[in-house]
């Protein structure tokens, strides 16, 4: 059992990590000088119903005050707008700007293709045991953590 866990372990951190290095380099490549943490940012705005700082940071499951670095990098780069509530001024509204949204196109654009590549290469899309453990494993870590 010792011996599954740590292979369990160890080919999940080391796809995780395999998917983030290629991403930031791929973005780079087709022009993206943002770091992950940002484009994740991003992605949590433009996800969020109501991308206050409160949802956005909730869903990001981080506190409002690391979001608020990130957010203030993002508004110098040009890629976010931050704008109180009007009836409620303790609300910060965040808006991507069209800078952020040529940069997630770029980041969608980039998960179709490796996707597509994983699902042509691997012969993934007859796997239906894959699909669910995957499917299994993604639930665990959203209703663990």
């Amino acid at each position: 059992m010792a011996k599954t866990k740590d292979l369990i372990n160890e080919l999940l951190v080391e796809v995780f990590n395999h998917i983030l290095s290629i991403e930031e380099k791929e973005l780079r490549d087709r022009g993206v000088t943002l770091s992950m943490t940002e484009i994740h940012v991003l992605e949590a705005i433009k996800l969020s119903d109501i991308p206050t700082m409160t949802n956005v940071a909730n869903r990001l499951r981080v506190t409002v005050g690391t979001l608020t670095t990130s957010i203030h990098t993002l508004v110098k780069k040009g890629y976010v707008l931050r704008t109180r509530g009007v009836e409620d001024k303790r609300v910060v509204n965040l808006k991507l700007t069209d800078l952020a949204k040529e940069a997630l196109v770029i980041h969608d654009r980039f998960h179709d293709e490796m996707i597509d590549s994983a699902l042509k290469d691997l012969n993934l899309s007859e796997d239906e045991v894959l699909i669910k453990s995957l499917e299994g494993v993604k639930e665990y870590f959203k209703n663990r953590y």
